[in-house]
């Protein structure tokens, strides 16, 4: 019997497929691909082990009725082309692919393997989908972000931190291709809380403490950092760096704030993962990406660090701790 394989982009909720659906599938082995973005540690293993407890309630079990093969880009944009060339080469039914960089590698293989990705924001300005309600090619999944994200971090920046009148975007250009979405809705929020944003792109790991300890030398400072497999892969850093110069600092994922950030505002990627098995499972069920409308989210959580406020001198407002959905003490 003629093996047929897939690539599995992650993202979305999980939409139940009648088991009856896969039941009349050729008794084989199928095969998903999954290209994570960031690198193998705990925050990647509990979005892995999210995406296969869903996918095992779906009625697919590894080992038994489906092969996974995992790759790890951990923020490299070089590794994750060499990666993306080796997952379409084992020729899986369908890929799952987290964040923009594995996306953009593995577009650049295949034109016709099922993805299914998690990326950060517009699939359709990346030029992933042709539109979101009708993806059009082997390319669909979930964002994670609105274009409108940067405004609402500064906003609650300001809040817990009302001195601050100049802000560092923190990101590398070659793992976020799309940040100058977010530096646009910054600029443009910027005017109504008196605060001049700075473009900060950080191109490598020895780039991180020297760019905040220089933005760190004058007073009234902040951080925001974007959305980007490099920023997630090397958050204690950030977060260190930040925290040594004394810079308030929000942060696009919950994961930061809980490893010591200041505060996050985000989605849980953790969900988002488990969500996105839907997707995996129905396109092998026979579903077709183009079929299959682009997710956005629909839930975004505050997460406040106290411990790390107070080592900045900073008093939360109660209006802020009364809308944090986490407040770590």
């Amino acid at each position: 019997m003629r093996r047929r394989d897939f690539i599995i982009a992650v993202g979305g909720s999980v939409a139940a497929w009648p088991l009856a659906a896969r039941a009349q599938q050729p008794d084989r082995v199928r095969r998903v691909g999954v290209l994570m973005g960031i690198a193998n540690d705990s925050e990647g293993q509990a979005r892995v082990a999210a995406f296969r407890k869903a996918m095992q309630e779906l009625g697919w079990t590894e080992g038994r009725n489906v092969r996974v093969d995992y790759r790890w880009v951990g923020g490299d944009a070089d590794r994750a082309r060499a990666d993306a060339a080796e997952v379409v080469g084992l020729k899986p039914d369908v890929i799952l692919a987290n964040g923009t960089t594995s996306v953009a590698a593995l577009r650049h293989e295949t034109s016709t393997v099922p993805i299914v990705f998690v990326v950060g924001l517009d699939p359709v300005e990346s030029g992933f989908v042709t539109s979101l309600a009708r993806p059009g090619g082997n390319i669909t999944g979930f964002t994670t972000f609105e274009p409108e994200m940067g405004g609402k971090w500064l906003e609650v920046l300001k809040e817990i931190a009302p001195r601050v009148v100049r802000i560092a975007l923190i990101f590398n250009p070659e793992t976020q291709p799309a940040h100058a979405t977010f530096l646009r809705s910054v600029e443009a929020a910027a005017p109504r809380f008196a605060v001049e944003p700075s473009a900060t792109p950080i191109h490598g790991v020895s780039d991180i403490e020297g760019a905040i300890a220089t933005f760190g030398r004058e007073p009234g400072g902040g951080v925001i950092t974007l959305p980007d497999v490099f920023t997630s892969t090397n958050l204690d850093p950030i977060i260190a760096s930040a925290s040594q110069h004394r810079l308030p600092a929000i942060y696009p994922f919950p994961f930061f704030a809980r490893r010591g950030g200041l505060m996050s505002y985000g989605i849980d990627l953790t969900d988002l993962f488990r969500r996105s098995a839907s997707y995996v499972d129905r396109i092998l069920g026979g579903a077709r990406p183009d079929e299959l409308p682009v997710r956005t989210p629909s839930k975004f959580e505050l997460i406040i660090n106290l411990k790390t406020a107070r080592a900045l001198g900073l008093e939360v407002p109660q209006s802020l701790l009364a809308r944090a959905d986490e407040v770590i003490e």
